[in-house]
Protein backbone atom coordinates (compact mmCIF):
# COMPACT_ATOMS: atom_id res chain seq x y z
CA UNK A 1 0.00 0.00 0.00
CA UNK A 2 3.06 2.37 0.61
CA UNK A 3 4.74 1.72 -2.56
CA UNK A 4 1.21 2.19 -4.22
CA UNK A 5 0.60 5.65 -2.46
CA UNK A 6 4.77 6.36 -3.04
CA UNK A 7 3.79 5.24 -6.49
CA UNK A 8 0.90 7.79 -6.94
CA UNK A 9 3.15 11.16 -5.39
CA UNK A 10 5.67 10.40 -7.65
CA UNK A 11 3.80 10.21 -10.63
CA UNK A 12 1.71 13.46 -9.92
CA UNK A 13 4.95 15.35 -9.21
CA UNK A 14 5.99 14.36 -12.39
CA UNK A 15 2.37 14.84 -14.55
CA UNK A 16 2.90 18.56 -12.75
CA UNK A 17 6.17 18.94 -14.22
CA UNK A 18 5.20 17.88 -17.64
CA UNK A 19 2.37 20.48 -17.04
CA UNK A 20 4.49 23.17 -16.00
CA UNK A 21 7.17 22.45 -18.72
CA UNK A 22 4.77 22.20 -21.74
CA UNK A 23 2.63 25.34 -21.14
CA UNK A 24 5.63 27.42 -20.11
CA UNK A 25 7.27 25.86 -23.46
CA UNK A 26 4.00 26.30 -25.38
CA UNK A 27 3.82 30.00 -24.43
CA UNK A 28 7.11 30.88 -25.41
CA UNK A 29 7.21 29.58 -28.58
CA UNK A 30 3.76 31.68 -29.09
CA UNK A 31 5.62 34.53 -27.79
CA UNK A 32 8.14 34.01 -30.02
CA UNK A 33 6.44 33.57 -32.87
CA UNK A 34 4.36 36.61 -32.60
CA UNK A 35 7.39 38.29 -32.25
CA UNK A 36 8.60 37.46 -35.28
CA UNK A 37 5.18 38.04 -37.47
CA UNK A 38 3.56 36.02 -39.92
CA UNK A 39 5.85 33.10 -41.48
CA UNK A 40 5.56 33.51 -45.31
CA UNK A 41 5.18 30.35 -47.73
CA UNK A 42 8.28 31.39 -49.76
CA UNK A 43 11.98 30.25 -49.89
CA UNK A 44 13.28 33.59 -49.22
CA UNK A 45 10.14 34.05 -46.52
CA UNK A 46 11.05 30.61 -44.99
CA UNK A 47 14.81 31.36 -44.67
CA UNK A 48 13.75 34.45 -43.15
CA UNK A 49 11.50 32.92 -40.86
CA UNK A 50 14.19 30.16 -39.77
CA UNK A 51 16.82 33.46 -39.40
CA UNK A 52 15.05 35.28 -37.20
CA UNK A 53 13.69 31.91 -35.12
CA UNK A 54 17.29 31.30 -34.20
CA UNK A 55 18.00 33.87 -33.11
CA UNK A 56 15.59 34.65 -30.98
CA UNK A 57 15.57 33.99 -27.37
CA UNK A 58 12.30 33.15 -26.27
CA UNK A 59 11.73 30.74 -28.71
CA UNK A 60 15.32 29.20 -27.39
CA UNK A 61 13.73 29.55 -23.71
CA UNK A 62 10.37 28.01 -24.88
CA UNK A 63 12.60 25.13 -26.39
CA UNK A 64 14.39 24.48 -23.25
CA UNK A 65 11.33 24.15 -21.34
CA UNK A 66 9.70 21.55 -24.27
CA UNK A 67 13.22 19.56 -23.79
CA UNK A 68 12.26 19.49 -20.09
CA UNK A 69 8.39 18.18 -20.61
CA UNK A 70 9.90 15.44 -22.79
CA UNK A 71 12.15 14.44 -20.00
CA UNK A 72 9.53 14.47 -17.18
CA UNK A 73 6.86 13.10 -19.89
CA UNK A 74 9.99 9.89 -20.36
CA UNK A 75 10.04 9.75 -17.09
CA UNK A 76 6.73 9.34 -16.14
CA UNK A 77 5.91 6.54 -18.91
CA UNK A 78 8.79 4.45 -17.58
CA UNK A 79 6.71 3.68 -14.44
CA UNK A 80 3.33 4.59 -15.47
CA UNK A 81 0.65 3.58 -17.31
CA UNK A 82 -0.03 5.51 -20.64
CA UNK A 83 -3.35 5.66 -19.76
CA UNK A 84 -2.80 7.23 -16.89
CA UNK A 85 -0.30 9.74 -17.79
CA UNK A 86 -2.02 11.32 -20.72
CA UNK A 87 -5.54 12.33 -19.57
CA UNK A 88 -3.80 13.12 -16.20
CA UNK A 89 -1.13 15.22 -18.51
CA UNK A 90 -4.73 16.50 -20.53
CA UNK A 91 -4.91 19.52 -17.05
CA UNK A 92 -2.06 21.24 -19.10
CA UNK A 93 -4.67 22.34 -21.58
CA UNK A 94 -6.89 23.80 -18.85
CA UNK A 95 -3.74 25.61 -17.78
CA UNK A 96 -2.56 26.88 -20.97
CA UNK A 97 -6.15 28.12 -21.90
CA UNK A 98 -6.20 30.02 -18.33
CA UNK A 99 -2.50 31.20 -19.56
CA UNK A 100 -3.50 32.48 -22.84
CA UNK A 101 -6.08 34.54 -21.34
CA UNK A 102 -3.47 36.36 -18.85
CA UNK A 103 -0.11 36.51 -20.74
CA UNK A 104 -1.30 36.50 -24.34
CA UNK A 105 -4.58 38.83 -23.72
CA UNK A 106 -6.86 36.15 -25.78
CA UNK A 107 -10.22 36.24 -25.70
CA UNK A 108 -11.68 32.43 -24.50
CA UNK A 109 -16.22 31.87 -25.34
CA UNK A 110 -17.68 30.58 -22.67
CA UNK A 111 -18.23 27.71 -24.58
CA UNK A 112 -14.78 26.88 -24.75
CA UNK A 113 -14.79 27.07 -21.00
CA UNK A 114 -17.63 24.55 -20.37
CA UNK A 115 -14.85 22.59 -22.19
CA UNK A 116 -11.68 23.69 -20.00
CA UNK A 117 -14.39 22.53 -16.98
CA UNK A 118 -15.07 18.93 -18.51
CA UNK A 119 -11.13 18.33 -18.96
CA UNK A 120 -10.42 19.27 -15.61
CA UNK A 121 -13.45 17.00 -14.58
CA UNK A 122 -12.26 14.17 -16.46
CA UNK A 123 -8.53 14.58 -15.26
CA UNK A 124 -9.83 14.33 -11.41
CA UNK A 125 -11.21 10.99 -12.36
CA UNK A 126 -8.33 9.79 -13.68
CA UNK A 127 -6.48 10.67 -11.04
CA UNK A 128 -8.41 8.78 -8.90
CA UNK A 129 -7.46 5.46 -10.21
CA UNK A 130 -3.66 3.64 -10.24
CA UNK A 131 -1.52 4.69 -12.16
CA UNK A 132 0.34 1.56 -13.06
CA UNK A 133 -2.24 -1.29 -13.64
CA UNK A 134 0.73 -3.29 -15.54
CA UNK A 135 3.39 -5.18 -14.44
CA UNK A 136 6.98 -3.40 -14.94
CA UNK A 137 9.23 -5.03 -17.41
CA UNK A 138 11.94 -6.20 -14.80
CA UNK A 139 9.07 -7.94 -13.08
CA UNK A 140 7.61 -9.53 -15.72
CA UNK A 141 10.72 -11.13 -16.38
CA UNK A 142 11.30 -12.55 -13.01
Amino acid sequence: MASERRLRIKTLVMVLAMVVCANAGDLMLKRGMSQIGAVQLTASGLAEAFRLTVTNGTIWVGIFFLTGFMLSYMTVLSWADYSYVMPAGAFGYALLTLLAVVFLHESVSPRRWVGVVLICVGVLLVGQTKPRTTAVASEAVA
